[in-house]
C-alpha cells in the first residue's frame, strides 16, 4: 500500500536553483521514486507554479505568501508570520497523513490546536537565528541590518515552538548537535542533491574557480576577500561565476587582468566550469547550514580548497584541502597548481561521497522516521 505524506515548503521548490529548495526538490524526487504519495503545499512569492512538481506529486497546493508590511511589526518572526494559510490548514484536516514541515519558516502550524494530534516532523534547514545574525553582520545597509538583527532575536525566541514537533530532522551534524542539546527526538539526514555519480576529470586544469550566488552578502564578501588578499596581482587565473553579481564586484574584477567574471551561467555552463578547473576555492565567514555548492564541487571538480567554516558539520573535511587564511590559501594553490588529479583520488572521493551523501540510502531513513 502506498504511503501518503503532506510536505509543506517555504517556497515553490522548482526550479531547484538555490540551497534550500535543492534539498526540498530532490527529497521529493527520491521519496516519489520509493513509492510515496506526496501532497505538496508551497508558498508563492515570485516563483511560478510548476508543471514539474505537479507531475511528480500526488497533489500540489499553492498559497500566496503574505509579504505585507504588517508582518514586520508582529512578535512572531517575519519569515514565519508571512507563511500561514487557513486554506492550507483545512486541506491538512481532510485526512490523517503525517506532515513534514520544511524549515522553521513553516512552523506556525505547530501551534494550531486543530493539528495537535498529528505526527508532524520538521526538517531544520539551519539554526535560523544564527544565520540571520551572520547576515546582519555582513550587511552594510542600516535598515537591512536592523531588520536582520531584529529578526534574529525573534527567531531565537520562536524556536521554542519546535517542542511541539514529533521530531526534528537536521541537515548537518552541527545542527544536529545544537538541536539535540535543546530538544528531544533529533535525527540527522544529510542534504538531498542532484548528483547521481562522481563526474571528475583526471589530470590538470588551467584556472581556479569560485562560484555562488553573487548577490548574497556572504558570497560577495568571500569573493571580495579572495580578490583582495589572494588573487589580485597573482599569476594564477581565477574565474568567478554566479547569479546576479553586484556592480561593485564587476568593477573590482574588471581591474584585475587575471580574474574573469561569468555572470548568470546556466547549469551546463557551471558544470563545465567546475569540471575543467584545476581547483575550486570556497570559503565562507559564517558556519551555518550546509553549503550545497560544496557537494557540487566535490562531485564534479578536481581539488577543493575550503575553510573550516565552509566544512562545518559536513563530515567532508578529508575530501578537501583546508586553508583558513589568505597565506594558507596561496600556499595550497601553489602546491596544487601543477599536480594532476589521479584515478585513485577519484575512486576515494567516490567511495566517501557514496557513504554519507547517498540519496537512495538517506531517503529510506527519512521515510522510516516520518511515517
Amino acid at each position: 500500500m502506498k504511503k501518503h505524506i503532506h510536505l509543506v515548503s517555504f517556497d515553490v521548490p522548482f526550479p531547484a536553483n538555490y540551497g534550500g529548495v535543492i534539498d526540498v526538490f530532490f527529497k521529493i524526487k527520491e521519496m516519489v521514486a520509493k513509492g510515496m504519495h506526496i501532497h505538496l503545499h508551497c508558498f508563492e512569492y515570485g516563483r511560478s507554479r510548476s508543471e514539474e512538481l505537479e507531475s511528480l506529486c500526488y497533489s500540489v497546493n499553492y498559497y500566496k505568501r503574505d509579504i505585507s508590511k504588517k508582518n514586520f511589526f508582529k512578535s512572531m518572526p517575519y519569515i514565519v508570520s508571512s507563511r500561514f494559510s487557513e486554506e492550507m490548514v483545512n486541506n491538512l484536516l481532510q485526512d490523517n497523513y503525517p506532515i513534514l514541515l520544511e524549515g522553521l519558516h513553516t512552523c506556525q502550524l505547530l501551534s494550531d490546536p486543530r493539528l495537535a494530534n498529528r505526527k508532524i516532523s520538521v526538517r531544520t534547514h539551519n539554526i535560523e537565528h544564527e544565520y540571520y545574525q551572520h547576515l546582519a553582520h555582513a550587511e552594510t545597509s542600516f535598515l537591512k541590518k536592523y531588520y536582520l538583527f531584529n529578526e534574529a532575536g525573534k527567531l531565537k525566541k520562536y524556536e521554542e515552538i519546535l517542542q511541539n514537533a514529533s521530531q526534528l530532522i537536521a541537515i548537518s551534524k552541527n545542527d544536529e548537535r545544537y538541536f539535540a542539546s535543546n530538544f528531544s527526538r533529533v535525527d540527522f539526514v544529510p542534504a538531498f542533491h542532484p548528483h547521481k555519480k562522481v563526474s571528475i576529470k583526471g589530470g590538470k586544469g588551467e584556472y581556479a574557480l569560485y562560484h555562488g550566488n553573487l548577490s548574497v552578502a556572504e558570497n560577495f564578501n568571500a569573493v571580495k576577500y579572495l580578490i583582495t588578499n589572494v588573487f589580485k596581482d597573482s599569476k594564477y587565473p581565477l574565474k568567478v561565476a554566479g547569479l546576479n553579481p553586484r556592480a561593485q564586484l564587476r568593477t573590482m574584477i574588471a581591474a584585475c587582468p587575471n580574474i574573469e567574471l561569468i555572470a548568470n551561467p546556466t547549469d551546463d555552463e557551471l558544470f563545465e566550469l567546475i569540471n575543467n578547473a584545476q581547483l575550486n576555492v570556497s570559503i565562507t565567514f559564517q558556519a551555518t547550514g550546509l553549503k550545497l555548492k560544496l557537494l557540487n564541487m566535490l562531485y564534479n571538480g578536481r581539488f577543493c580548497i575550503a575553510n573550516d567554516k565552509m566544512l562545518s558539520g559536513t563530515a567532508l573535511d578529508e575530501l578537501c584541502i583546508v586553508a583558513n587564511d589568505a597565506d594558507a590559501i596561496k600556499r595550497k594553490i601553489k602546491e596544487l597548481w601543477k599536480r594532476p588529479f589521479t584515478k585513485r583520488e577519484i575512486e576515494y572521493r567516490t567511495q566517501k561521497l557514496s557513504m554519507l551523501y547517498n540519496n537512495g540510502h538517506n531517503v529510506e531513513k527519512l521515510i522510516n522516521l516520518i511515517t
